[in-house]
């Protein structure tokens, strides 16, 4: 940051009424971030994902009756719960990875590009400050975004194949009021397991100018992890990748809730974001604001 910008800092730093917790509300920043296109663009695109399964599933046929190995997506159209299910099954490897990448890696790196950034800061906003709104407002939106799939796609499927238990393609089923807590257990633990890529998004977004650069660098390194996950030959190794847990919720739609491997990749996970954030934290602090 300029001399001049670092003085004008300072000066506002001790302006009688000036309070720093108070400087970029969370209801600020968070209303800027959903006026913004992308933010509406991803949120159709989760909302119609349930209409093209639909319509696949329409036009296919049941999915159970094209093979004898039953599996979770035989049973998509065996309840509206299950719809839900099947859902989260298809987009948790992928694609509920692009709003992560896109809310926490184009955030900073954005205002960066539009040359905003230096004006939020000399406004005076803190950049601790700056950063934890900008981060509590991206991880909100992911969340979001991870709670409005299978909510549309619980609607969508209960409209279309009933409202009813949740078939388990093991056998036996699970009630409907346990259907929908295992369904949320599977949302929060989804959102958890892609904690790592909201740390290489946002960690990158702090390094960057591009906002492009950060969100596809995050991408690009997790499905760098889901490559090294598929090589055998590593062995146990594997257990310190994020994207070996990354289906570990595939347990909580079962006769018997096991925690165990939730447990594991939850761990793995919040030990690589919280590395992560220290380090978007640690080098943001020391940055030089030219944009």
């Amino acid at each position: 940051m300029s001399s001049s910008t670092s003085a004008l800092t300072e000066k506002a730093a001790v302006a009688s009424g000036y309070r720093a917790g108070r400087t970029l509300p969370l209801r600020v920043e968070l209303v800027r971030q959903l006026k913004r296109r992308r933010t509406l663009v991803m949120g159709g695109i989760l909302a119609v994902l349930p209409f093209v399964l639909l319509i696949a599933f329409a036009i296919g046929g049941r999915p159970g009756e094209q093979n004898g190995q039953v599996t979770l997506l035989d049973t998509a159209t065996a309840s509206g719960a299950n719809f839900a299910a099947v859902n989260l099954f298809v987009s948790a490897g992928f694609l509920l990875v692009i709003p992560v990448a896109l809310f926490c890696g184009d955030t900073v790196a954005s205002e960066a590009s539009w040359s905003s950034l230096r004006y939020l800061l000399a406004a005076p906003v803190p950049r601790a400050r700056l950063l934890w709104s900008k981060l509590v407002v991206a991880l909100g939106l992911s969340l979001a975004a991870m709670i409005l799939l299978p909510l549309v796609a619980l609607a969508v499927g209960t409209a279309a194949y009933g409202w009813g238990p949740l078939q388990i393609p093991t056998g036996g089923s699970l009630d409907t009021t346990t259907a929908a807590q295992r369904l949320a257990i599977v949302v929060a633990y989804v959102f958890l397991s892609q904690l790592v890529t909201a740390g290489l998004a946002f960690w990158l977004s702090t390094k960057t100018d591009a906002p492009l650069g950060a969100v596809g660098g995050a991408v690009g390194l997790t499905i760098v992890g889901n490559v090294l996950d598929a090589v055998t030959a590593l062995g146990h190794w594997r257990d310190f990748l994020p994207a070996h847990w990354q289906f570990a919720w595939a347990d909580a739609v079962q006769p018997h809730l096991e925690w165990s491997g939730m447990i594991q990749g939850t761990a793995v996970s919040i030990t690589y974001a919280l590395v992560l954030f220290a380090l978007a934290f640690r080098g943001f602090a020391r940055k030089d604001i030219v944009s």
